[in-house]
């Protein structure tokens, strides 16, 4: 019977170092969220934020008047620590010193979303012109066409070019100006 030489330490590692079998299947459904995974974290990471609930929850912690204005930059902790951090937020024009008025406010919304006390402080920084502009007020309802357009309209046979013409003269009519190319 031949004998099987003894493992070499080298052999020995090789053996140790084999991946663990996957898990077995178990043919459940899944919640999404499992199966997506951090889509988007490593951008989040790179940027401090480990978590998105401060940038979706942007508004509800600095509120709607102050979220038009500013905007969180990046979340930063010392060396091999997760909490105690610096929140970075970039802020237009005379906000800043307004924010430091609120400022114990925001940390407190700020470690209450995240569930621990990550912010300790907050850094403000100039961001001119890089806010998003404020949304647009709807528009109101279409004046009434001139009866003279109207009467134009109704010689029209086809309902749907007549209906399409009809849109374009109620917005011409509501307009104050050239269309704007959005």
């Amino acid at each position: 019977m031949p004998q099987t030489p003894p493992k070499t330490p080298a052999k020995r590692a090789r053996t140790a170092a084999q991946p663990a079998a996957p898990p077995a299947r178990t043919n459940r459904p899944r919640a999404i969220a499992d199966l997506v995974g951090n889509v988007g974290g490593q951008a989040f990471k790179r940027f401090g934020f480990t978590q998105r609930a401060l940038l979706d929850r942007w508004t509800e912690i600095v509120g709607q008047q102050y979220a038009r204005h500013c905007r969180p930059l990046r979340l930063k902790f010392a060396v091999g620590k997760k909490d105690g951090g610096t929140l970075a937020i970039a802020a237009t024009g005379a906000l800043a010193p307004m924010l430091r008025h609120v400022e114990p406010q925001i940390i407190e919304r700020a470690n209450r979303i995240l569930g621990y006390g990550a912010v300790a402080r907050i850094t403000l920084e100039q961001a001119a012109g890089v806010m998003a502009p404020p949304p647009e007020p709807p528009p109101g309802p279409p004046p009434p066409l001139a009866e003279a357009t109207r009467s134009t309209l109704r010689d029209i046979a086809d309902p749907e070019l007549r209906t399409a013409l009809q849109s374009l003269a109620e917005a011409l009519a509501g307009s104050n100006g050239p269309p704007k190319i959005r």
